[in-house]
């Protein structure tokens, strides 16, 4: 009898209905067509696209709702990924039924906020009306995501998305690397002005480009390990493996053009473990063959070499300018014996998680608590310094939506990662992708990726992506026996 996972994963006849290719394709369009929107709208910050992205999310829940509808889904091996659905129902649940228990109430005309009594082991929401904004977009991303994995069942169509998306950020890469040799003073070349000067092509905010262009990085190293091993060239210099070299090269100089210093370093621990991958797996093939292992090394070396050389040659004022931020940085730490005042945010937003600790304050509700009721740093004319984000995705998650909904958001990704356990090892795109995303989420523990609208709906497409691409068959004629082919 074969076993559960083979059942699982096994081919069945309703799979290749043309009720789910249809949905397949619809799902690859729109998500195709929303990461598009979403990173040239700014990354999804400015005010005036947030209703419009919403609405363009708003056509992934429809996509779930009707392959729910059709019992050629529920006859497929794709039924079983209902269970990834009650995390999810019972986030969303939280986040409603806190906002009918406002924390926040106005006083003098409008002019202010005051704290309303409310139970702090109960669900409740600073601000209603922007926690249920801000649901509506996360929801709507979460399903379009998660359609990925309940309806593309093939991968090349699969790869085709993910060629599009690295087309895409290679584009943002040309035209972020234009502005900043301009000198423009704006987005679109000056066209669309920023409040502050670390932007970078359409991102606002320049640690947020670097996650976005770690993910894309992770994307495009997997991507090239397929191509490279299964598209014939007639020599390096015109093959694949240049296209995939110049496409790392181009998106790694952005990191220490765009100023982000822990980006940088975040996208050179990414190089480094591709990197060993790459010289492991080359030199053990050679070994195998009879052959020396040093070209490889030699090649490896003189593209560290070439990146190196290629983010001085563009980026050394930015450079020069970040390190001597840096040692004006450490000086001041040095002088009040401590991290800075990243370690006084930090301590501040625990102390707001604290006194919420089981649901937290509701979703998007940290600026309006913490600024009028936990934020002690005052600047030099002793005003208050405001903070819209704690620089710390996780701490800001316990904050929002305490330690029951913070389990919540983490079992969105777990329990479709357990699901799909068994197929993770399949494919080294879903490899490279997964790893590339668990460095961003460590880097939310210092930085505040999520903090932007795009990283969040890339993070869950590549997330989903990957896991549809490891469960996903190149052709009907294999068998639930043999192995996964790329």
């Amino acid at each position: 009898m074969a076993s559960e996972s083979q059942n699982f994963f096994a081919p069945r006849r309703s799979d290749e209905s043309p009720v789910l290719r249809g949905l397949e394709l619809a799902t690859l369009i729109h998500v195709g067509l929303l990461v598009l929107a979403t990173t040239w709208a700014f990354g999804g910050q400015a005010e005036w696209v947030r209703v419009p992205l919403s609405l363009l999310a708003s056509l992934g829940p429809v996509i779930t709702a009707v392959g729910f509808t059709r019992i050629a889904f529920w006859d497929s091996s794709r039924a079983r990924l209902w269970r990834c659905l009650p995390a999810f129902l019972a986030f969303a649940f939280l986040v409603l039924i806190g906002g009918c228990n406002p924390s926040l109430r106005e006083a003098g005309n409008g002019a202010m906020l005051t704290l309303t009594p409310t139970s702090p082991w109960l669900p409740s929401s600073a601000r209603p009306e922007l926690a249920h904004r801000a649901l509506w977009y996360f929801s709507s991303v979460w399903l379009s995501a998660f359609n990925l994995l309940l309806f593309a069942r093939r991968g090349r169509p699969l790869r085709a998305l993910l060629v599009v998306l690295a087309v895409n950020a290679l584009v943002l890469a040309v035209l972020g690397t234009l502005q900043k040799l301009a000198r423009s003073e704006g987005i679109f070349f000056g066209a669309v002005p920023v409040p502050q000067i670390r932007y970078f092509a359409t991102f606002v905010y320049h640690n947020h480009w670097g996650a976005f262009t770690v993910m894309m990085i992770a994307l495009i190293v997997g991507l090239g390990w397929h191509y490279v091993r299964t598209v014939r060239s007639r020599d390096i210099y015109q093959g694949p493996l240049a296209v995939v070299v110049c496409a790392v090269l181009l998106l790694a100089v952005t990191l220490p053009l765009s100023g982000s210093r822990s980006c940088t370093m975040l996208g050179a621990l990414a190089l480094a473990g591709a990197s060993l991958h790459i010289a492991t797996h080359t030199m053990r093939r050679r070994r195998e063959r009879g052959q020396g292992g040093l070209p490889p090394l030699l090649l490896l070396a003189g593209l560290w070499a070439g990146l190196i050389g290629g983010a001085w040659f563009t980026a050394s004022t930015t450079i020069l300018d970040r390190l001597a931020t840096s040692r004006v940085q450490v000086a001041q730490m040095r002088e009040i014996g401590g991290v800075g005042d990243r370690a006084l945010l930090y301590h501040n937003t625990w102390r707001m998680a604290r006194d919420k600790p089981v649901f937290g304050w509701g979703m998007s509700s940290y600026p309006h608590i913490f600024l009028g009721f936990y934020n002690t740093r005052t600047s030099i004319d002793r005003l208050p310094i405001f903070y819209n984000d704690a620089h710390n995705d996780w701490l800001q998650a316990l904050a929002e939506h305490g330690f029951v909904g913070t389990a919540l958001l983490a079992a969105l990704a777990a329990v479709p990662l357990w699901l799909c356990r068994r197929t993770l090892h399949r494919s080294l795109i879903t490899l490279h992708l997964l790893a590339g995303l668990a460095l961003v989420v460590g880097y939310a523990l210092v930085e505040f990726p999520f903090g932007n609208r795009a990283n969040v709906l890339i993070w869950w497409v590549l997330f989903f992506a990957a896991l549809a691409y490891g469960r996903s068959r190149e052709g009907a004629d294999i068998s639930a026996d043999a192995p996964a082919r790329d």
